[in-house]
C-alpha cells in the first residue's frame, strides 16, 4: 500500500468513526441539567424524556457515557420550581433543557449565563427577539397563539350545541405561557356567538367548585388552557366533565389518550427532537444568539371515541374523518 492509499483509507475510516466517539474526543463529561414544571409520574415526561434522549443519543451524547443529566420536578408548584431551578443553576451544567413555560422563566431568573434551551410555554417565547435571541435563552414555542382560537372552534364543532364554554386555568401558572392563548379563545368564541367563562383553581377542591357552578346552566364545554392540572386534577376534570355531560378539549394527545375527549396540539415528540439539536450544537459550542426560536410546524387532532359516547355525544362523520387519531 503507498502512501496516498493509506491516507486515503485513514481519511474513510476517520469518517466513519461513530458520531459519539467523535463527541467523546475531548474526553471530558458533558452536563446538562432538566427541569420539568410537572411531576415525574406526568403522562407527558416518559415519552417527551424518551425521545429527547433517543435524539440525543443520535447525535452522539449518551447518557452514562460521555453526557451526565441532572433531572428535576416541580410538582406543579411555582415554588418548588423555583427550588429546583436554583439547584440546577449552582450545578453550573454545560446547558439546562425546561419543559413547560414555567420551567423556562424559573431558570431564567436563576442564571443568565448558562444556555437555556426549552419547549412549551405558550405562543409567546420567553424572550424579546425571535430571530437572534438575545441573553442565554432558546428553544421551541408550544404553539402559536392563534391555537387557542383553534380549540374553540374544534370544540364547537364536535358539539354544535355549545353555547358557553368555561376556560378552566391556573391563575398562578397563566404567567408561565398558558395566558397568551386567552385573545385568540376570546376572540374566536365572540365570532362563534359562544360566551366565556373563567373557571379558575389552585387546587382539585377548586375545580369541584367551579366546574360543578358552571354546569348548573346547559348547553356548555370546557377548554383546559395550559399549563394542565397535576395528575389528581386531571382525574377531577375528567370525572366531573363526564358527570355533567361536558365536551373538553385538551392541548395534547396525552389527555385524550388518559381520558379527556379532544385533543389538539402540536405533535411534541417532533419539538423534542429539534431541540435536541439545539443542545447538540451548544454543546459543541454554538451560541444561543445563533439558534432562532422555533415554532412547531406538525399539529394533530385525537379523538377519544368512547369519552364521546359516555358522555352521550355523537360526533359528525366529517369531524371524525379530519381526526389524525380516534381511540375507541
Amino acid at each position: 500500500m503507498n502512501r496516498r492509499e493509506f491516507i486515503t483509507l485513514l481519511g474513510g475510516a476517520a469518517a466513519a468513526w461513530p458520531i459519539a466517539a467523535r463527541a467523546q474526543q475531548d474526553g471530558r463529561v458533558r452536563q446538562i441539567g432538566v427541569l420539568f414544571n410537572a411531576s415525574e409520574n406526568h403522562p407527558f415526561f416518559a415519552p417527551y424524556w424518551t425521545a429527547f434522549r433517543d435524539a440525543l443519543a443520535k447525535l452522539g451524547w449518551v447518557e452514562g457515557g460521555n453526557l451526565h443529566v441532572e433531572r428535576r420536578f416541580g410538582d406543579a408548584d411555582a415554588s418548588l420550581t423555583r427550588t429546583r431551578a436554583a439547584e440546577l443553576a449552582r450545578l453550573a451544567p454545560d446547558v439546562i433543557f425546561t419543559i413547560s413555560g414555567p420551567a423556562t422563566r424559573a431558570v431564567q431568573q436563576q442564571t443568565k449565563t448558562i444556555p437555556i434551551v426549552f419547549v412549551g410555554g405558550g405562543g409567546s417565547p420567553p424572550v424579546a427577539n425571535i430571530a437572534r435571541p438575545e441573553g442565554n435563552t432558546t428553544g421551541f414555542a408550544g404553539a402559536n397563539n392563534s391555537i387557542g382560537g383553534k380549540w374553540v372552534e374544534l370544540l364547537k364543532e364536535a358539539a354544535p350545541g355549545i353555547e358557553r364554554v368555561a376556560l378552566v386555568n391556573n391563575p398562578q401558572l397563566l404567567l408561565g405561557g398558558g395566558g397568551s392563548y386567552l385573545p385568540a379563545i376570546e376572540e374566536t368564541a365572540q365570532t362563534l356567538r359562544i360566551r366565556t367563562i373563567g373557571v379558575p383553581y389552585r387546587d382539585p377542591f377548586d375545580l369541584v367548585r367551579g366546574i360543578d357552578e358552571f354546569a348548573t346552566e346547559p348547553n356548555g364545554g370546557l377548554i383546559i388552557v395550559p399549563p394542565t392540572p397535576t395528575v389528581e386534577g386531571r382525574q377531577t376534570v375528567f370525572r366531573l366533565a363526564a358527570q355533567h355531560r361536558l365536551p373538553t378539549i385538551y392541548q395534547a394527545r396525552q389527555f385524550a389518550a388518559e381520558g379527556g375527549l379532544l385533543a389538539y396540539g402540536s405533535v411534541m415528540g417532533d419539538r423534542l427532537r429539534r431541540a435536541a439539536s439545539f443542545v447538540d450544537r451548544i454543546l459543541r459550542g454554538a451560541k444561543v444568539s445563533d439558534l432562532p426560536i422555533e415554532f412547531p410546524t406538525k399539529f394533530e387532532l385525537v379523538v377519544n371515541l368512547k369519552t364521546a359516547k359516555a358522555i352521550g355525544l355523537t360526533l359528525p362523520p366529517s369531524f371524525l374523518a379530519r381526526a389524525d387519531e380516534v381511540i375507541e
